[in-house]
């Protein structure tokens, strides 16, 4: 028996990273599984994005873990592809308990236009909105929403718009917003029995993070970054003797929030981060 039989769960950003590793973690407990990615480039965004061979993959991991699973392309930013997705995965399985609202871009570097500010706030916060209010109408009572944020949200100074530019400032107010979108979702629908939580990672081991545009972030001062030279300056953030989080440790954390082990649990912001937000965070709320 697993923990979420007979469950059903979609998740965006599904063909790789951190949203593939959600969609077999949730598969190998038992649920089916909704699998959404855009599949194709963002201008602004200076690293690859998925291709519909990657999101085929997922599919084949899902599967082969025994469990169903639909996939869709399609871009988090409209809200028409996305709800069509969800009504047709829904009509081929049955039933929505889970959303997992993971899709997440980057965009930095100095130079970038403001393009890179509103496709980075449209993909990481509007892109939640969008599948949440895409899957609430199939949603009943003991359903579990998660949202991706980043510790970028729980302190100041994460991204640094001289430095980052326009994309980095709008990743920062983009989890930020996610934080006080769920914090307000939990309240709104925990009338329905519907739970809504955020997992807040440090830099986690997917393309998001290691590409050049990312490392020049961590070591400005160098021409040509190399992976050797972003690790030290990754691992500088981390309290715990690592480097980065790995992908199944995001996930350990969102199976808990899908799981009825969490059935009480709502409006959480949880840090998976390795504790890098422990300096720029009080022990204690402010009074």
């Amino acid at each position: 028996m697993g923990k979420l039989d007979g469950k059903v769960a979609v998740v965006t950003g599904a063909a790789r990273g951190q949203g593939r590793s959600h969609a077999v973690t949730l598969a190998r407990a038992g649920a089916d599984i909704i699998a959404l990615d855009i599949c194709a480039d963002i201008e602004s965004v200076q690293y690859p994005l998925a291709s519909p061979a990657d999101l085929a993959e997922t599919q084949h991991l899902v599967e082969k873990e025994d469990r169903r699973c639909v996939t869709y392309q399609a871009d988090v930013r409209e809200p028409a592809q996305v709800r069509e997705a969800v009504d047709g995965g829904v009509a081929e399985l049955g039933r929505l308990d889970i959303v997992v609202a993971n899709a997440g871009i980057t965009a930095l570097g100095p130079a970038l236009s403001g393009s890179a500010f509103l496709d980075t706030v449209n993909v990481n916060f509007q892109g939640v909105v969008n599948v949440v209010t895409a899957a609430y109408p199939h949603l009943r009572a003991g359903a579990s929403i998660i949202a991706t944020g980043s510790v970028a949200a729980m302190f100041r100074g994460a991204t640094d718009i001289r430095q980052q530019g326009p994309g980095g400032a709008g990743y920062s107010l983009s989890k930020r917003e996610i934080a006080r979108f769920v914090h307000d979702l939990a309240l709104a629908l925990a009338p329905e029995s519907i739970r809504v939580n955020a997992v807040h990672p440090g830099n986690v081991n997917t393309d998001m993070l290691h590409n050049a545009a990312m490392y020049k972030v961590f070591r400005p001062e160098l021409d040509d970054v190399t992976p050797e030279d972003f690790e030290p300056a990754s691992a500088a953030m981390f309290p715990l003797p690592i480097s980065w989080l790995e992908p199944r440790d995001i996930s350990e954390a969102v199976l808990f929030f899908a799981s009825d082990e969490a059935r009480y649990v709502t409006g959480q912001q949880l840090r998976v981060d390795g504790g890098c937000a422990l300096t720029h965070t009080p022990a204690l709320p402010n009074p």
